[in-house]
């Protein structure tokens, strides 16, 4: 049962909530915010890229790579390659394992792997998760195209047959992240009143991915990854061609659970609704466990695939979560350098 709960993004309603909790209920639902794409992208440029101009972009060797098909050079395997660039024949022929060396291609294409479900609604603070995921493709898309790269985005809201909505190809410029917001914020409007629809199931959009994008490139798979389980076996697939890093966005009640009273909640996905005791302690512990033990999972499957993960709350300020992790990145790329492991996934 806590599990079922913890799997799902909730809605407090006030009108159904007893009298002395109404408030108190309603107030955990962060208000929503009416913005436009070209006013989002502006405000973003200025508290957030400006800071951050240069480092994603200043290192590709330390951050985002290129990925060049052009051979340079074959040379003996090292500890620290990776085994996907080992030219087999030729190490049956020297009976001593070869790699493959490439001209490095400094154009990057990016990918955003947008989970709109119902489930990114809530936020219990100023700011919802769904507006976490509109700025970072903000930051992200306009950092990637001002360098001459292109992105493209995947749009999921968890209520199609194939689940992905819609499909952006991938283009260059500042009218390219402006449209991928655009669309992203129609989406937002068109369930701003949200009718009960199925759960999320992320795997469906993971393996669409697999079908639309044949370049290698860099793929931000942006969710809360509150969805249904076997999506793990997709997400491995996809690294396997493409370097691929997951967002994922929280919200700090869906790790702990406050003393709110009696209050109702709604799943923002299936419509069900159910009255919980907050002021119960068992409860709220029982919900706690439940919640490391869906953490746990979560961890133990982004790493069994390889994937680094870049925690995003919707409390974190984004140029300070985005500074974390590109200074992990790097760090760990200078270690890989000295013969370190390069493939070991980071946590930010």
């Amino acid at each position: 049962m806590f599990t079922s709960l913890l799997k799902r993004s909730w809605r407090r309603a006030r009108d159904t909530a007893p009298p002395d909790h109404a408030t108190t209920a309603h107030a955990a639902v962060a208000p929503l915010r009416r913005v436009d794409p070209e006013s989002l992208l502006r405000r973003m440029e200025w508290t957030v890229i400006r800071r951050l101009d240069g480092l994603l972009q200043g290192d590709y060797r330390t951050l985002l790579r290129g990925f060049g098909l052009d051979l340079s050079d074959l040379r003996e395997y090292q500890a620290h390659d990776d085994v996907r660039y080992i030219d087999w024949n030729v190490t049956a022929r020297m009976e001593t394992p070869h790699v493959r060396e490439f001209h490095e291609d400094r154009e990057v294409f990016a990918w955003f792997l947008l989970d709109l479900s119902g489930s990114v609604d809530f936020g219990s603070e100023q700011v919802r998760k769904r507006e976490m995921s509109s700025e970072l493709v903000a930051v992200l898309g306009r950092m990637l195209t001002r360098h001459g790269n292109r992105v493209g985005a995947i749009l999921y809201n968890g209520k199609t047959e194939t689940g992905a909505d819609l499909v952006i190809p991938a283009r260059g410029g500042r009218r390219q992240v402006l449209h991928i917001l655009d669309r992203m914020l129609r989406m937002q409007a068109e369930q701003a009143a949200p009718e009960p629809g199925q759960e999320t199931d992320l795997g469906v959009l993971l393996a669409r991915a697999q079908h639309i994008i044949g370049r290698r490139s860099i793929i931000f798979v942006v969710s809360d990854f509150i969805s249904k389980p076997g999506w793990g076996r997709a997400l491995t697939l996809l690294a396997r061609k493409h370097e691929v890093v997951a967002v994922r966005l929280y919200d700090p009640l869906e790790v702990e659970l406050p003393d709110l009273g009696l209050v109702m909640m709604q799943d923002a996905e299936t419509g069900e609704q159910l009255f919980v005791d907050t002021h119960d302690g068992g409860f709220r512990r029982r919900f706690m466990q439940a919640a490391e033990l869906r953490e746990t999972e979560l961890r133990d499957g982004l790493a069994a695939a390889g994937v680094d993960c870049l925690e995003l709350a919707t409390d974190d300020q984004l140029g300070e979560a985005l500074l974390r992790f590109t200074g992990l990145r790097k760090r760990r790329s200078q270690l890989a350098a000295g013969g370190g492991n390069l493939r070991k996934p980071i946590v930010s």
